[in-house]
């Protein structure tokens, strides 16, 4: 592949350098592996159950911990709410208010969501915004027929400039009520949360990605809301925000795998998902990073019971952690790994850390098991929330074989699957529980410095997908996800949660659910 100049200067202008986009090149050209399941991750097959005891344990060892350590959350919200109105987008297109009712077309296109929001629209947290909007603008609003007033509704808060809800992040879309018609946004609502697993002696940190377009949106609502919900909680905030950079974007290629040209002859770069805030999360300095997606919140009455989760999960890693470090640093010095001591942090690293060890490691050498042991035990630590597998789209928990034979716990994405393969999708039928992104994070080694995470991603686990510009197909490239192969290196530890901390908006009728509800 030889590149103009003007297209290694376009490169180069992106952060990008030309041996990376040729490498991507050869990602589409030689395509990309799917992930090699070797089993279902299960209880007690690499995720983990506690008991009661075990719970109120580890809660109260983070208790005891957590004003010794550095906390933060890093939530992705980058999103748009598009997505959450798409049903509703469709019923703008398709629907003629001179062709009849609203529940004729629903009856005729069988639109269940359509059905759905409309039964329950005073139950929203944006009814009496969009409505009060209505009023202010159209002085015969209440006398409009229902039909013309569901229309002028699902207008109003679309597409209206004043609320322009199906172009705002989804982050600052108004997710809750409370009394008096207090709106709560979901990017509040983290705060609230952040607040009860945060250090007692410093402020309540949190990193969000974001578009940059909406920056000033995020501060303005920050602005609004912070002295109250400094009130609220007894907690000062430290937020911070930052972009998906864009020297992670990658080349768009045509279905023939040569570079993608727009009509003025430039390249075709694109975002490249989720797997490129790995960057970000790099650039992040705290003991623990808590992270979790910017629409998986509750209404206040639930945040004890999910917060009380978050402190299981960060107590099972400052235990392990703890143990690493000691590990780490007895094998430092090689008077002390004795044969014994060696046999028990292979003990441990199979039993506790789901680590598995070659069966050629007992004729290693002395000074190799040393490096050996120490190799697999210094790496990032994710302890990862699984709940049940309520047949939700996304990933799941399994054991995956890789090229050398390894073999280790990862979160994969049903696309990473060759769904062809019986053996394969068997195991992908067989599947307990679920993603539902809740991760706490150790990402500093035993003498306190910053893992490099850029080094620990598998580059082959990415994703291919098919997209149009302009009319025109095209290949698209997306990193490997941030918990799936930007993580694939780390060391994994699954635990069970329950269901009530897995409470996502992927449509707007799921704010209709009693965890996004006040009564």
């Amino acid at each position: 592949m030889i590149f103009s100049e003007k297209d290694i200067q376009q490169i180069e202008l992106k952060g990008l350098d030309v041996t990376k986009v040729k490498r991507q090149i050869e990602l589409f050209e030689n395509g990309i592996p799917f992930a090699n399941l070797v089993a279902e991750a299960t209880i007690n097959e690499g995720i983990l159950r506690l008991t009661d005891i075990d719970i109120e344990q580890l809660v109260s060892y983070f208790e005891s911990k957590k004003d010794l350590v550095s906390i933060l959350k890093f939530v992705p919200a980058s999103g748009a709410a598009t997505r959450m109105f798409k049903f509703l987008y469709s019923f703008l297109e398709e629907y003629d208010l001179e062709k009849g009712s609203i529940n004729s077309y629903i009856n005729k296109s069988k639109n269940n969501d359509l059905s759905l929001f409309f039964i329950g629209l005073d139950k929203f947290p944006f009814y009496h915004i969009v409505q009060n909007k209505l009023q202010e603008t159209d002085p015969n609003y209440d006398s409009l027929s229902i039909n013309e007033q569901r229309l002028k509704f699902v207008k109003m808060m679309l597409d209206n400039e004043m609320l322009d809800y199906g172009n705002s992040p989804k982050g600052l879309m108004p997710f809750h009520k409370y009394k008096n018609e207090v709106v709560s946004t979901a990017f509040e609502e983290h705060l609230y949360e952040s607040a009860l697993y945060s250090s007692s002696n410093e402020s309540t940190k949190l990193h969000f990605t974001i578009s940059e377009k909406h920056n000033h949106k995020f501060d303005v609502e920050f602005s609004r809301i912070e002295k109250y919900v400094e009130e609220k909680t007894g907690s000062k905030f430290d937020i911070s925000f930052s972009y998906q950079k864009e020297s992670t974007d990658t080349i768009a290629v045509t279905p023939k795998n040569k570079p993608f040209r727009d009509d003025d002859g430039s390249l075709l770069f694109r975002p490249s998902g989720h797997g490129a805030l790995i960057e970000n999360l790099n650039d992040l300095n705290a003991d623990i990073i808590f992270i979790k997606n910017i629409d998986n919140v509750v209404t206040y009455k639930y945040k004890d019971e999910v917060a009380k989760y978050k402190k299981v999960l960060a107590g099972i890693l400052l235990r392990i952690q703890e143990q690493v470090y000691k590990y780490l640093q007895l094998l430092d010095d090689d008077t002390i790994a004795s044969e014994e001591r060696l046999i028990e942090i292979g003990e441990f690293l199979v039993n506790k850390m789901n680590v598995n060890i070659s069966p050629e490691f007992e004729k290693y050498s002395l000074k190799y098991q040393i490096e050996y042991l120490a190799e697999k035990l210094n790496r990032p630590i994710r302890v990862c929330g699984m709940v049940k597998n309520e047949g939700e789209p996304g990933g799941g928990p399994f054991w995956v074989k890789d090229e050398s034979g390894n073999i280790s716990l990862q979160i994969v994405e049903s696309a990473q699957i060759n769904k062809k393969s019986k053996q394969q999708k068997q195991i992908l039928k067989n599947a307990t529980h679920f993603n539902p992104v809740d991760l706490v994070c150790g990402t500093k080694n035993y003498k306190g410095e910053k893992f490099d995470l850029k080094k620990f991603v598998d580059t082959k686990a990415a994703f291919i997908s098919m997209k149009t510009k302009t009319g025109k197909d095209l290949k698209a490239l997306e990193l490997p996800g941030l918990w799936n192969g930007s993580m694939a290196n780390w060391n994994t530890i699954f635990v069970e949660v329950p269901l009530i901390t897995f409470n996502p908006v992927k449509t707007v009728n799921d704010l209709l659910k009693a965890p996004h509800q006040i009564k």
